[in-house]
């Protein structure tokens, strides 16, 4: 009861409204993604786990929804100019697909260290490339200059009422048509638009529910955030989950501060064995970001942490499957 009170109590940027209306809008053009389990899996965790397959969404990822919703979003005037953003991977290639359907044109600002995959996909659905180096300053003083001479309006990659409400419909179809029975979800957390938009929603739903994220120890901004009750940056990031090093923003934080019931750390070594076991059990190919849920729920912090032992039906969001398999096969070799 105490998340739907803070929920009535605090204005945050998007609600199960907003999230209904996401929905609704994007309903002709997303996939409705499986949810897979596995026996093996539930004995290894010693739980019951349900994973929400974003891997199989359009673009190889859940950005496709919080996109979509985005540039489905903006009426003609707005839309006619195109779309703007930064970003280093499944956003970019998310964008671009979104804007291509709506008929309109995409300027994707990507640094120069991108996963080659994922700069592939977003020439695949016609974004139209413009390079950066690979620092955030970089990368929005570039996006800028396209801004100023496109006229295209900007879509954040996670920082945006728009783009969370539509992350958020991930939440409607786990707990309304494909597991009602969850108690706890755990979802990779970056920049924070994912894990927003599905707390947002999932607590609405059911208020007990438990939403914890997954964050790799080479870029645990989060964790610390929580930690200090205020945002915290890092110098630097290192770790293989490519798609989880931004850090969170203004309008992510305060659902991440007040709703998500905690942040649990991995090292490499377990998402790339996370990883492992998703292709060889689950028969699914993720990236590393996509496998944290997985490497969190069989970590020891997870198993031995007794805030956790009632976290008995686990829904687990597989947010990608779009990795390079030259660096996959080296990973599994190290």
């Amino acid at each position: 009861m105490e998340a739907e009170s803070q929920m009535r109590e605090v204005k945050y940027a998007a609600d199960i409204s907003s999230i209904r209306e996401a929905q609704a809008r994007i309903k002709p053009f997303i996939h409705q993604t499986p949810v897979l389990s596995s026996e093996s899996l539930n004995t290894l965790a010693g739980r019951q786990l349900f994973f929400k397959c974003e891997c199989f969404q359009k673009g190889g990822a859940f950005k496709f929804r919080g996109a979509c919703n985005a540039v489905f979003s903006l009426d003609d005037d707005q839309a006619v100019k195109g779309v703007v953003t930064h970003s280093s991977g499944n956003h970019a290639a998310a964008l671009s697909l979104a804007a291509k359907l709506r008929g309109i044109p995409a300027y994707i600002v990507i640094p120069k260290n991108a996963p080659k995959c994922k700069v592939e996909n977003v020439i695949r659905y016609g974004g139209q490339v413009i390079w950066s180096e690979a620092t955030m300053q970089s990368r929005e003083s570039t996006a800028a200059k396209v801004l100023q001479e496109t006229g295209a309006v900007l879509l954040h990659p996670y920082n945006d009422r728009r783009i969370i409400s539509g992350q958020g419909t991930i939440s409607l179809e786990l707990l309304e048509q494909q597991v009602p029975q969850l108690d706890t979800i755990i979802v990779p957390i970056s920049g924070g638009g994912l894990i927003s938009g599905v707390a947002l929603a999932a607590k609405s739903i059911n208020p007990a529910i438990r939403v914890l994220a997954a964050e790799p120890e080479g870029a645990n901004d989060a964790a610390q955030s929580k930690a200090a009750g205020r945002i915290i940056t890092l110098p630097e990031t290192n770790t293989v989950a490519d798609g989880l090093r931004a850090f969170l923003g203004d309008l992510t934080w305060p659902v991440v501060r007040d709703l998500v019931d905690g942040i649990i750390t991995v090292e490499d070594k377990e998402i790339i064995h996370a990883m492992k076991l998703c292709y060889e059990i689950l028969k699914v190919a993720v990236e590393p970001s996509g496998a944290i849920g997985l490497a969190a729920v069989l970590s020891d912090s997870f198993k031995k942490n007794s805030a956790w032992k009632d976290c008995s039906n686990i829904g687990i969001i597989l947010s990608g499957g779009n990795v390079d398999l030259g660096i996959l096969w080296d990973a599994y070799r190290k």
